[in-house]
């Protein structure tokens, strides 16, 4: 199997955050997104990690070759911003004659059993994984009948169907696959124009092919600054892990306090997470994620986000603050 992660992207919901970096490499519960989707993976036998990239991919390609240097991994450029399809058919010159395909959008960390695709997939051709929600005016959906997908609908008005599509795809023929992308490309099938794989989907279907709709047991939306606090709070659920030094400090369960990071004379919890090289002192911090090298004295936060490196002195504030940043408030 391989693997195609389309990481390109601004990440403009999560400003001013991806000002300089990666949205991927956002930190969340003590792990870069991508970390958590990379160790997802595991179960799987990947022979190559596939990555579409932007004018950020160097930070992906340090980032994994640091972190996983044990993988292969190939890197592909998306120059025109052409949507989400056209950036997963860059990745064709990689993608060999029936050859699986698993397909990671990263604006989610999933929660799901990979484990379990060959039996999932047992006579049919892919699995669109899903979601049900109750909002399903958001999403995309998939309408299923007798186990199969025999609809997809944008943002429906009426409940045709609550399972959201999650951005987690296997393709049984990923060569096949393809090729239908560019079916799709060719005939101009676009949506303000950008491709997208739901008219890629359709015409699989229309083609005769069996796709399924598995349900995950957790979707976990890492695209905007609130919903990756909620995923902060959920992946923190069981975890207390302080590895780095503490002194004169109530931690309030659970934290994640990375090695190499400090807190004195504080507050700490509940639901938040500590970089490395991150120095907190008289503070109160719930509900946070604090990024690395950064310094917090004398603050009340509560549902913040910090960059990293950044300074931050002075009173009670909630805050939104990108990489580098330097705050000073008088108290």
């Amino acid at each position: 199997m391989k693997v195609i992660l389309p990481v390109a992207g601004k990440g403009t919901r999560l400003r001013p955050h991806t000002h300089t970096k990666a949205k991927s490499l956002v930190h969340v519960a003590g792990k870069t997104v991508l970390e958590h989707i990379i160790n997802r993976l595991a179960p799987l036998n990947v022979s190559e990690y596939l990555f579409i990239t932007d004018e950020n991919g160097q930070q992906i390609e340090d980032f994994m070759a640091r972190k996983f240097p044990e993988l292969k991994c190939r890197y592909f450029v998306q120059q025109q911003r052409l949507g989400p399809a056209h950036a997963v058919a860059l990745a064709a010159p990689a993608v060999a004659a029936d050859e699986d395909l698993l397909v990671v959008f990263n604006d989610t960390i999933f929660v799901t059993d990979l484990s379990a695709i060959p039996e999932l997939c047992a006579g049919a051709d892919g699995l669109i994984y899903s979601k049900e929600v109750e909002d399903y005016q958001r999403f995309g959906v998939n309408v299923v009948q007798d186990g199969r997908i025999v609809d997809m609908v944008e943002k429906p008005d009426t409940p045709v169907s609550r399972l959201a599509q999650v951005g987690l795809y296997y393709l049984k023929d990923g060569r096949s696959f393809i090729d239908y992308i560019e079916q799709t490309v060719a005939a101009g099938e676009t949506v303000k124009g950008e491709y997208y794989l739901p008219a890629v989907f359709m015409r699989m279907i229309a083609a005769g092919l069996t796709l399924r709709a598995p349900e995950i047991d957790a979707w976990l939306d890492c695209g905007k600054p609130e919903t990756l606090l909620e995923t902060n709070r959920f992946l923190l659920q069981g975890r207390h892990h302080i590895h780095g030094e503490v002194e004169n400090t109530v931690l309030i369960e659970p934290v994640h306090l990375e090695q190499g990071a400090s807190v004195k004379d504080s507050v700490i919890g509940p639901n938040v997470s500590i970089a490395a090289g991150s120095r907190i002192e008289k503070s109160i911090i719930s509900d946070s994620i604090i990024n690395g090298e950064g310094r917090v004295m004398n603050m009340n936060l509560e549902k913040s986000l910090l960059g990293d490196a950044v300074v931050l002195t002075g009173s009670p504030r909630r805050m939104n603050i990108g990489d580098h940043s330097i705050i000073e408030m008088d108290q």
